[in-house]
């Protein structure tokens, strides 16, 4: 075989190659969504908008007697306020359960620049609190929204009645991350990538890696994480932090948390293993933990019912709100 062969052949998987990354990427390209569209399609009267001028426009679902215990809750990174909708099932008949979206996610509008910064998103949600005067409540938080919480409770203890930290961020990832999404963060590229794409098949593929029952990732979950990702300004946002770049967990930080903390942890959790729930609760004087035995990264969505009753019974023990 020529040299000169060898080299057209060469050139020629080249663009074989090439050809066929570009058809890839022109049937996964895939532009915003009209606001108004998204907001109708899964439209409830509990839904609710809050702007806070500069082109911020909360979006939060508000349930449950207003006289009652309160619970904010906050997803995780990609999530939504609709990763609550078993808890808010279970819990509003005895609690005030609002649901919000963190910037980048669900239905929020946000401006451009926006980056996802714990600390920043825990600033925001006390900001949220006091915009609709809310009494002191119990804060509850998945994954990043777990870490949200617990930076919430060392920046504004005074408004919290207690902490749910439901297998949440804070301490380092472990390197080997089941998602390829992920991964994919990891670098520039993908992130530019990722900004332009149906991330459905992504989606799919992290989300039934982080669960104990595959099952449980049906086309229909799939289709609203990703369409809401298609919110007009979304993707930019979660490009800005890849997850678990921020890790300022340490036990010394956690040490100056003074509020009840409950800790929920799925003991298959392969994205914050369970030793990172044991971390949380040595580190919170007086939390508790408790580990749910064939449950993944979301017991929120893996069982809700049976994490909510935890929840209300971690509520009802609570000391009276002032």
């Amino acid at each position: 075989m020529s040299l000169k062969f060898l080299a057209l052949t060469v050139l020629t998987l080249l663009l074989i190659l090439v050809a066929a990354a570009l058809a890839a990427f022109l049937w996964l390209r895939a532009p915003d969504l009209p606001a108004a569209r998204l907001e109708a399609r899964w439209a409830t009267p509990a839904d609710r908008y809050l702007d806070l001028g500069g082109g911020l426009r909360l979006h939060y679902r508000d349930e449950g007697p207003a006289g009652a215990p309160v619970l904010v809750l906050l997803h995780g990174y990609g999530d939504s306020h609709a990763t609550w909708e078993g808890w808010a099932g279970a819990l509003k008949a005895g609690h005030r359960v609002i649901s919000l979206d963190l910037p980048g996610h669900g239905l929020t509008a946000a401006p451009a620049g926006t980056v996802l910064d714990r600390e920043a998103l825990a600033r925001l949600v006390v900001r949220f609190a006091e915009a609709i005067k809310l009494p002191p409540y119990v804060l509850a938080g998945n994954s990043m929204g777990g870490g949200v919480a617990w930076q919430l409770g060392l920046l504004a203890p005074q408004t919290l009645r207690g902490l749910v930290l439901v297998d949440a961020a804070g301490w380092p990832m472990p390197a080997a991350t089941p998602s390829l999404a992920f991964r994919i963060l990891a670098h520039p590229w993908g992130r530019a990538l990722l900004e332009r794409i149906d991330n459905r098949p992504l989606i799919r593929q992290g989300l039934t890696a982080q669960v104990g029952d595959k099952s449980l990732i049906t086309d229909e979950l799939v289709d609203r994480w990703a369409l809401y990702q298609r919110y007009p300004g979304h993707r930019p946002i979660l490009m800005s932090a890849a997850p678990g770049a921020q890790a300022p967990a340490t036990a010394e930080r956690l040490a100056g948390l003074h509020l009840p903390t409950l800790v929920l942890w799925g003991e298959l959790d392969p994205l914050l293993p369970l030793e990172h729930g044991r971390r949380f609760a040595e580190a919170i004087a007086g939390s508790q933990l408790i580990v749910y035995a064939g449950v993944g990264h979301l017991p929120q969505r893996e069982i809700p019912q049976r994490s909510a009753a935890d929840v209300a019974t971690f509520v009802a023990r609570l000391p009276a709100s002032p």
